[in-house]
């Protein structure tokens, strides 16, 4: 699926440092649609979430067992998926596992098949590590997500419930 404004489309490669302030965007806007959904139980951004969240991907860059990709589009990156192999999780009752841990596209971007092409090149990743499955978790309320992973043969399997203290 080729974008109409332009002629060859979004290419998917692995971040660069040349990424991090378009990363550091992008996971400013992630942490705010997250607390959007739910403010209570979601952080909300501040003025340091995109440096913060471009040091921290940065960090990932150099990861054997991580990876992040982005999707670019006429020079600019409009979108990301950040995902990483781990060993058994004993408090997530799971063995060998890729996780996906982010996955986001510019709003102006979506709807066009680049989360798609986003999660195919993170999926292939995590093959070629030798992960076993793929897990990750999504907000309640992100709908959307939720239909394009169905689409992309993931089933439920945990529901996070979450109870504020403060209100009895």
């Amino acid at each position: 699926m080729t974008p109409p404004d332009s002629p060859t489309g979004p290419i998917i490669r692995p971040a660069t440092a040349a990424d991090l302030p378009s990363l550091g965007r992008l996971g400013a806007l992630l942490v705010g649609v997250h607390h959007d959904f739910d403010a209570k139980r979601f952080i909300a951004p501040s003025r340091g979430t995109p440096s913060g969240y471009a040091s921290f991907l940065g960090s990932q860059l150099v990861n054997a067992d991580a990876t992040v990709l982005v999707a670019e589009e006429n020079a600019r990156v409009i979108g990301y998926a950040y995902a990483t192999v781990e060993d058994y999780d004993y408090m997530s009752l799971r063995g060998p596992a890729g996780v996906l841990q982010d996955i986001i596209v510019d709003p102006a971007r979506r709807g066009r098949g680049i989360g798609r092409m986003l999660l195919d090149a993170a999926l292939a990743f995590l093959r070629t590590r030798g992960a076993p499955r793929v897990v990750l978790s999504t907000a309640e309320r992100n709908e959307a997500a939720q239909r394009l992973f169905a689409t992309m043969g993931f089933r439920r399997t945990m529901i996070e419930m979450t109870r504020e203290l403060d209100d009895e």
